[in-house]
């Protein structure tokens, strides 16, 4: 009986790892239409009214998430079991100490935002650092994004020239399916320098749709955060066993 335990708890662990990353790119698409509407540009603006760069020009939120009566020990445990689910990157901690209380998190979330423009196709990805710093009773969380990574197609836009031998045009621009190197991106645009943040940009759309995707992509780790710390990540991490 024991066994077949074990079996159905690995089994119920696996499928919830499959959906671990706090949020598919089409949930997290109607996560951010449910909140904000879908039109991109409007929302855009109406969230960068409440928004501050920092002093290095990256987008920055911060928050800080209670735990009624966990221990600064309970808490480090706790979060380390979420980041290790939630995020399947291996090297997606680049800081874990103990003494400190302190765990940071950098992960790529690709193609958060897929915009086809007049000639070119805009694949963005973005790579958030999020810091989490623990005392007794809480967890502060610090989520930073600098740049968006565009993989631009020059042959898929609405008036680009059809690739029917599905060449790569350019010294660096490459397809969406090669991949010769998946952290390799054409380019990199400064947050800080697009729209809504700089009224007149050539991107204004697709940079439109990345600001409401990164901002709803904050908001997820923040809910999913609560949600763990309050009723764990499946419902059974208790002392009661």
């Amino acid at each position: 009986m024991k066994r077949i335990l074990t079996l159905v708890a690995a089994a119920f662990l696996a499928a919830w790892s499959v959906n671990a990353q706090v949020m598919k790119s089409a949930d997290l698409e109607k996560y951010a239409k449910e909140r904000y509407g879908d039109k991109w540009v409007d929302a855009a603006m109406t969230i960068a009214a409440g928004l501050t760069l920092d002093k290095n020009e990256s987008l920055t939120y911060q928050e800080v998430v209670p735990a009624p009566g966990k221990t600064r020990q309970q808490l480090y445990v706790a979060l380390n079991y979420w980041v290790t689910s939630t995020f399947r990157d291996k090297q997606a901690i680049t800081l874990n100490d103990k003494e400190a209380g302190c765990i940071i998190v950098t992960s790529t979330i690709a193609d958060i935002v897929s915009h086809m423009g007049t000639l070119n196709k805009y694949s963005v990805s973005i790579t958030p650092v999020i810091r989490f710093d623990i005392k007794d009773e809480k967890i502060r969380v610090t989520y930073t994004v600098q740049n968006y990574d565009i993989l631009r197609d020059i042959s898929g836009g609405w008036l680009s020239i059809p690739d029917k031998e599905e060449k790569t045009y350019g010294d660096s621009k490459r397809k969406k399916d090669d991949k010769t190197n998946a952290m390799l991106y054409d380019e990199q645009w400064e947050i800080a320098h697009h729209y809504p943040f700089v009224e007149k940009d050539a991107q204004k759309r697709t940079c439109a749709k990345a600001l409401v995707m990164t901002h709803a992509y904050s908001n997820a780790i923040i809910d999913k955060l609560e949600e763990a710390i309050q009723n764990g990540i499946v419902g059974n991490e208790d002392d009661d066993w």
